[in-house]
């Protein structure tokens, strides 16, 4: 079976002449969401516009706007060998730590993304919510973590615990850089699982 067949269904290709699309989403656009975009550009080998995916991120918020990634991030990243090799991938994923600047999410990005991927429930419901009064396709929308193989209910639930907020990823901005590590530990085991789906997406741009 492959990886992509164990996850939750992908949104379609929403413009078959445009590459499949995602957009990480958390709350300033400095630390989950920004991190998460980096460990899935890498699991995909994207390199730009080129490839069958691309992934970006934003903030439901537009407090950090114009802020680069939260140094702890970026501290984390790169001591995980983030954007070290010197191929087209290398240089993107550098380029996409180095180069960050945190935004909201604009109502563009809602209108072209194939797959918002929510770090909280409440970023969730800020996208929908955003989502309706475009009146926009909700059904886009998914929790990140609803990709994470410590997710036995692949409709919601960590195993043994209730729906909700235990779903969400923690905003390690709080904590300490040990809470980067954790959280990073969190992204790479979704994005392990969400990158070979990602890739058997069919569309005439998509990654085989």
């Amino acid at each position: 079976m492959s990886a992509a067949a164990t996850v939750p269904p992908l949104p379609p290709l929403r413009d078959p002449s445009t590459p499949y699309t995602v957009v990480m989403v958390c709350t300033g656009n400095i630390c989950r969401s920004a991190m998460a975009q980096v460990v899935l550009m890498d699991r995909l080998d994207v390199a730009g516009e080129g490839s069958g995916v691309v992934v970006t991120s934003a903030g439901v918020s537009d407090e950090e706007h114009g802020h680069p990634m939260d140094p702890r991030a970026r501290q984390v990243l790169r001591a995980h060998g983030y954007g070290e090799s010197e191929d087209a991938v290398g240089r993107a994923v550098s380029a996409a730590i180095d180069g960050h600047v945190a935004h909201r999410v604009s109502d563009r990005e809602l209108k072209t993304a194939d797959l918002l991927l929510a770090m909280t429930r409440a970023h969730e419901a800020e996208l929908l919510r955003r989502l309706r009064a475009l009146r926009l396709d909700e059904g886009r929308v998914r929790m990140f973590r609803s990709f994470d193989p410590l997710v036995s209910d692949r409709s919601g639930a960590p195993q043994g615990q209730p729906r909700g907020r235990d779903l969400d990823v923690q905003d390690p901005w709080y904590g300490t850089i040990s809470d980067f590590e954790d959280t990073l530990a969190v992204v790479e085991r979704v994005c392990d699982v969400l990158a070979p789906a990602l890739n058997e997406v069919e569309g005439p741009t998509a990654r085989r």
